[in-house]
């Protein structure tokens, strides 16, 4: 039975599965690893983390008595969001480690842009805004603070970029990797703008001149590669993408109007379209699947299940009454359903670690609101579940705002699943019918699916039936019009309590890198 393989580099571990040609998983494995964090707001990895880690996985997945090599008739890579991308010189060695999606340390460079750049003009050309999320400041963070490192600079290379030109000694990037830079990718002309890479004064000539749809393979597998695998020589090794725009393939997001929230460490929601207005906080960037005539435009919370595992482990984790951590999580469930929406007076900021969109602050903080003798840590829990999906409709009214059409329902993937009453919550909060998968859906299937289409095993002009939908939650019509309230309420917090929050940050971005 002919087969495929679905690679993800994340930003923690790297997965790689192998399916078949109606998207059944035969075997996946994954490899964990750190990101380093040298200084505060600062998240960089060294490429060769991720090269080491996805052999290794290979390995395991070819090595499955389930899984014949000589089956493989292709591979595609999904990466996280790679920032900066690497710098690699003339003979694609790295010369710095990426900065990742994550890292803030570029926050100096997003106050130049705003005191120099029209955002307007940058707004209509890119789609997108500035922040020290975006690739494209921390590219102008590299040239200004590591003019050495700049100058070596032959390529700035995502991740799947990357390990793409190690599997296959071709140099491209695809459309949804260049329009997550931000700031100098042209989101209607889907090329590199020269209108912004002059303004910025960042070099054209430092960018891949080959961008490529996330469906198309950009070479063949090295002969000594494919030896050293067991794979056969010259299959495809199909461009692939970001990770967010993979998983919402993976959970059937094909046609304008499906969203997909994927809720596990951190949140993400995304929904297809094919025009976007900027200005909302959104971040839009062609689509991975049909990407020359859809765009993905997603948003997101830095901490969602982070912030329910900061909580469990800061108030629950020392009880000695407490058994293993799974048990607190169960403990918490039951009290926090028999609540009323709203943990009766509480809300919640999940502003953890500062927050991506629509809020745009690295500065910005959490807290709760309404706290009393009364409250016990059921009422904090329930109101931590209710404050992170605040966020997730926060960024759904932006998308609104945009005129982005939404289904009647909403698909939700990710840890977040495994709790009821959270899903309750998200139909509530939402206004919409919550379906969860049965399977397992995350960014590896989302690369297997593209190249099981490159590889024509797998038609994904059909509707994808490679898992099973769940109907988990349906709206109350008593409870969303408390959460509307509620809601209201949450939206008036962060601009009330902004000044504050600034005033009180203990990590304020440095302006520059003193050891440079």
């Amino acid at each position: 039975m002919d087969t495929v393989i679905g690679i993800d580099i994340g930003t923690q571990s790297t997965k790689a599965l192998v399916i078949d040609c109606h998207g059944r998983i035969l075997a996946e494995r994954s490899q964990g690893y750190r990101v380093d964090t040298p200084r505060p707001l600062w998240a960089e990895q060294w490429p060769d983390v991720w090269w080491e880690a996805m052999i290794q996985c290979l390995r395991a997945c070819l090595e499955d008595p389930e899984v014949d090599p000589r089956s493989v008739k292709g591979l595609c890579v999904s990466s996280l969001y790679g920032g900066s991308g690497i710098p690699v010189d003339a003979d694609i060695r790295p010369l710095h480690p990426c900065l990742i999606w994550m890292d803030r340390r570029a926050e100096a460079q997003v106050q130049w842009v705003k005191e120099h750049i029209d955002m307007t003009r940058l707004e209509a050309i890119t789609g997108n805004g500035v922040d020290s999320y975006y690739g494209f400041t921390k590219m102008m963070w590299l040239k200004q603070e590591r003019p050495e490192t700049w100058a070596q600079t032959h390529y700035l290379l995502p991740p799947n970029s990357y390990i793409n030109y190690r599997l296959s000694g071709e140099i491209a990037i695809d459309h949804s990797s260049a329009g997550n830079i931000g700031g100098i990718y042209d989101l209607a002309a889907r090329d590199w703008s020269t209108e912004m890479l002059d303004a910025l004064e960042l070099d054209r000539d430092k960018l891949p001149s080959r961008l490529v749809e996330s469906k198309v393979p950009v070479g063949g597998l090295l002969p000594s590669l494919a030896d050293s695998l067991g794979l056969t020589a010259n299959i495809p090794v199909v461009a692939g993408g970001v990770d967010a725009a993979m998983a919402t393939l993976a959970a059937g997001a094909t046609r304008p109007g499906n969203h997909v929230a994927m809720i596990g460490t951190s949140m993400c929601w995304g929904v297809i379209n094919q025009s976007v207005e900027a200005g909302e906080g959104l971040i839009s960037m062609p689509h991975v699947l049909n990407g020359g005539r859809d765009l993905y435009t997603f948003g997101g919370a830095l901490t969602a299940g982070a912030a329910v595992s900061w909580f469990v482990d800061t108030f629950d984790g020392e009880d000695p009454t407490v058994g293993e951590r799974g048990d607190a999580y169960e403990r918490l469930e039951l009290p926090a359903r028999a609540l009323p929406p709203g943990a009766e007076g509480l809300l919640f900021l999940p502003y953890l670690m500062g927050e991506r969109s629509p809020v745009w602050d690295a500065r910005a903080s959490a807290c709760f609101i309404g706290l009393s003798l009364y409250h016990q840590r059921h009422h904090l829990y329930r109101a931590v579940l209710e404050g992170v999906t605040f966020a997730l409709r926060h960024n759904m009214e932006a998308s609104k705002r945009q005129g982005s059409p939404l289904d009647s329902h909403l698909i939700v993937v990710g840890g977040a699943t495994r709790s009821d009453l959270w899903m309750q919550i998200i139909a509530d909060v939402t206004h919409m019918p919550v379906y969860t998968y049965r399977e397992n859906v995350e960014a590896a299937l989302g690369a297997a699916l593209l190249a099981g289409q490159a590889a024509s095993l797998i038609d994904l002009d059909q509707s994808l039936r490679h898992g099973t939908l769940i109907e988990r939650a349906v709206p109350s019509d008593t409870a969303t019009r408390r959460y509307d309230d509620l809601f209201s309420l949450y939206c008036q917090l962060y601009p009330r309590l902004k000044p504050i929050m600034h005033r009180l940050n203990i990590n304020n971005p440095p302006e520059s890198d003193p050891t440079s």
